[in-house]
């Protein structure tokens, strides 16, 4: 009896572990990221993506969502650029589209002057236009955001208003075109405290769990430490395996 009781669990933990495999899906991505801004450096890229999907709220569709990534490059044994960040985010699909989220975010950059920067945010997002191989996303949603300074700036923290857009276009079988926009803004001071992203790039499979993807990024950011330029770009070319 005790035997089979045993096989049964053993049997019970091997199915929920296949069916969790099912769910969980990852990428590593590995590749060249060229600056220029704050900094004019060719930097070795890698990065990690997973997301897990499982039943939630009213047997919608509850996502969580993780990303780590870190460049770094050295000029004559000289350190001159150095990144790294994590997000932890939650996806609660409530239904017609609509979804519900929360976030964490974490970046640390002293090319930037800051040691470190933490946001925690919550809100809401919409598919607005899905249509054959076009879908257009968007988030709206509230976050409090702690930045912790290298130098004698003071550390700051404040309560933004953040926005996402999302468009995808899956172009054939194996490309996809992306474009995305965030912005942030402090509550207090709307006009004169606020940063901006954008990225556009294409994605597209070389080998069946293999993918390359070509993207530029532009961030700007109206407060920065004394010395720091407001303007960042990244071009990104990164090697992708997904499992």
């Amino acid at each position: 009896m005790n035997k089979q009781l045993s096989l049964s669990i053993l049997a019970t933990i091997l199915l929920s572990s296949a069916s969790m495999a099912d769910e969980l899906k990852q990428n590593i991505n590995l590749g060249f990221v060229n600056t220029s801004g704050n900094t004019e450096t060719l930097n070795l890229n890698a990065k990690y993506n997973a997301s897990f999907a499982t039943t939630g709220y009213n047997n919608q569709e509850l996502k969580t969502l993780f990303d780590a990534s870190a460049f770094t490059s050295e000029n004559n044994k000289v350190q001159d650029n150095e990144e790294y960040k994590a997000n932890l985010g939650l996806e609660q699909a409530i239904g017609d589209g609509w979804l519900g989220y929360a976030s964490v975010n974490w970046l640390k950059n002293k090319f930037l002057d800051l040691d470190h920067k933490a946001s925690f945010g919550v809100g809401a997002g919409k598919e607005l236009y899905k249509n054959g191989p076009h879908l257009l996303t968007a988030k709206l949603g509230l976050a409090h955001n702690l930045e912790r300074y290298r130098s004698n700036q003071p550390n700051r923290d404040f309560t933004s208003l953040n926005e996402y857009v999302e468009y995808n276009n899956q172009l054939n079988k194996v490309s996809n075109f992306f474009l995305k926009a965030s912005a942030s803004e402090n509550v207090d001071d709307f006009s004169n405290d606020f940063e901006v992203l954008g990225t556009i790039g294409v994605n597209f499979a070389v080998a069946e769990r293999v993918n390359v993807t070509l993207s530029e990024e532009v961030r700007y950011d109206k407060v920065h430490a004394p010395g720091i330029k407001r303007k960042d770009t990244k071009s990104v070319v990164t090697v992708g395996y997904h499992f």
